[in-house]
């Protein structure tokens, strides 16, 4: 198609020449006479030779144009047909594979940092959580042990206060006044979680009667509390001071 082309636009200049020719021999004909033939000759070949110059300069410009073209085309056509299609990448291609492994690259590191950041924060959570346990844990146990310390100092005032009202004649005012008192201390006692072993005319048990004397007596079992001497208390489940008792054989 190329060649086609070139022998085409030769043909045309060949066909410029021979007119430029023809119009200078018309031009030499109806020149006058009278003209100078050395002038005409100067002139012609002149022309002639401005003509021919002009002739070559565009057959050269249109032949290098055509070699351009040609292998432009050559160029297009190996770029259109590779040999092997499956190896020929495009650029953009490559630039888009490239960006799309940094970003998974850059996306990795995130996932990593997060699933790290997450880790740790869990671990200061369960930390803080086994540290409030142990905390409240801690404060409830001296708690209880501050109570029992307490209650350990109070019984000693309130066995006083069981002995005075027992000899005290209840028509006295001033013993309703003592058993009111000693009612309000047993009530504050209570609130605090702090209640009497029951003991008298219960089976032994040493986890909280304390067996001081033993007596025969027919009236009770083998094995029964005839009679409390010291009453005992209890804090929730502990024993605060064990009931001092009398059992029968």
């Amino acid at each position: 198609m190329a060649k086609g082309k070139k022998k085409k636009k030769k043909t045309e200049t060949r066909e410029r020449e021979q007119m430029t020719q023809q119009t200078e021999e018309t031009r030499t004909e109806e020149m006058p006479e009278a003209a100078c033939e050395n002038t005409a000759e100067e002139a012609e070949a002149k022309e002639a030779a401005e003509a021919k110059k002009q002739a070559d300069t565009e057959a050269a410009a249109e032949e290098a144009g055509s070699e351009a073209e040609e292998t432009a085309e050559e160029q297009g056509d190996t770029e259109e047909t590779p040999e092997n299609p499956e190896e020929a990448e495009d650029p953009e291609d490559e630039a888009k594979d490239y960006f799309k492994k940094k970003k998974k690259e850059k996306k990795d590191k995130k996932d990593e940092l997060l699933a790290e950041l997450t880790d740790k924060l869990q671990r200061q959570m369960a930390e803080f959580e086994n540290f409030r346990k142990r905390t409240d844990k801690e404060k409830a146990t001296m708690y209880d042990m501050g109570i029992r310390d307490m209650a350990e100092k109070l019984l000693p005032v309130i066995d006083n206060f069981e002995r005075g009202l027992a000899g005290a004649d209840d028509s006295d005012p001033f013993a309703e006044g003592m058993k009111m008192i000693y009612k309000q201390m047993m009530t504050m006692l209570e609130g605090l979680g702090i209640t009497p072993i029951e003991a008298a005319g219960k089976e032994f048990d040493p986890n909280l009667h304390n067996a001081v004397m033993h007596v025969d007596d027919e009236n009770y079992g083998e094995n029964i509390v005839a009679e409390e001497l010291q009453k005992g208390y209890m804090y929730k489940d502990h024993v605060v001071r064990h009931s001092m008792v009398k059992v029968a054989n």
